[in-house]
């Protein structure tokens, strides 16, 4: 198929989704084609935008879809993985009975607390510092207060520093992803409850890592909201 001159003008401006050129264009001047063969060509292009429209909509609705799904679905990776420095979840009582600590691999564990300029609260660890060793559970606190004249509620993230200690660093109860409320003025205390896992010091990987740090960042919870990809803030 040949176009040509003002045809030529008339297919770039008509070039969008579900606009195609018509044969004939070029041929003789001032007559429309009538071959069968031109109009079946023709019907199945048409036919063809159809399916093809039906198609890109389809996979847009799709990709709308997983953008609300992103988020949670990546935390469960993460927290089975370990990926991007994402703590683990060590709820399993019987395992945690028959680990045995690794005594001769001492570990300092220093926490971290950062809050969003979306949210007006005063959050803080309430130790600086504590030692573990892996197979031991520990236990932790922060402090968060509402120092305003009205309730909030904030949502957290998390991460463990460095990444790759994320995968053994596992909490057995924590504050994280969950909404907390705070009326005006009111302050309490947020536990963490954790472990590192005694695999930790047969990972020749880990074999000089004797820091970690856990951190967590507030956010105030809107509704539509979406939080910071676990370890990537």
């Amino acid at each position: 198929m040949a176009l040509c001159g003002p045809a030529w003008a008339r297919y770039a401006h008509g070039l969008r989704l579900g606009a195609l050129p018509r044969p004939g264009l070029c041929g003789a001047r001032g007559v429309r084609g009538s071959n069968p063969f031109t109009r079946q060509q023709e019907e199945e292009w048409r036919r063809r935008n159809r399916s093809a429209v039906g198609y890109i909509a389809a996979a847009a609705v799709g990709m709308v879809g997983l953008s609300y799904a992103a988020v949670p679905l990546y935390r469960l990776y993460c927290q089975a993985t370990g990926l991007g420095g994402t703590a683990g979840t060590g709820s399993d009582g019987e395992r945690i009975e028959r680990m045995e600590p690794v005594r001769d691999r001492l570990i300092r564990v220093t926490f971290n607390a950062d809050t969003h300029a979306s949210i007006q609260w005063n959050f803080r660890p309430q130790q600086s510092e504590i030692y573990v060793v892996p197979g031991e559970t520990a236990l932790a606190f922060y402090k968060a207060k509402n120092p305003t004249d009205k309730p909030i509620i904030g949502i957290s993230t998390y991460n463990v520093v460095p990444f790759e200690a994320g995968q053994y660093f596992n909490k057995i109860q924590c504050f994280c992803f969950e909404e907390q409320r705070l009326n005006p003025q009111e302050e309490v205390d947020m536990p963490v409850f954790f472990y590192i896992d005694p695999e930790f010091a047969e990972d020749p990987k880990m074999a000089k890592v004797d820091l970690i740090t856990l951190s967590y960042t507030f956010f105030e919870a809107k509704e539509g909201q979406k939080l910071p990809l676990p370890g990537y803030q």
